[in-house]
């Protein structure tokens, strides 16, 4: 993996926390995985230590769950 990736759900915590990573890494940088819009990557989300939304997958495979808006479960219902 070479980019990093940002899952949300689009929740105004989630939103706010995208546009300040895209300005602080470059969106060259960083996928946008809206976890709200396709739920097919919950699983790979899951997978890789998400466990709430915002979250940020860095390419080493570190989870960074940043100011917390949702629980997973919560995506799933």
């Amino acid at each position: 993996m070479s980019k990093s990736i940002f899952y949300h759900a689009g929740c105004p915590v989630c939103i706010s926390a995208e546009q300040d990573l895209v300005h602080l890494i470059g969106n060259e940088n960083v996928e946008i995985v809206h976890l709200g819009e396709d739920q097919s990557q919950i699983e790979t989300a899951e997978k890789a230590g998400v466990q709430s939304v915002p979250a940020l997958l860095t390419p080493n495979g570190n989870v960074l769950h940043i100011n917390f808006g949702a629980a997973i479960a919560d995506v799933k219902a």
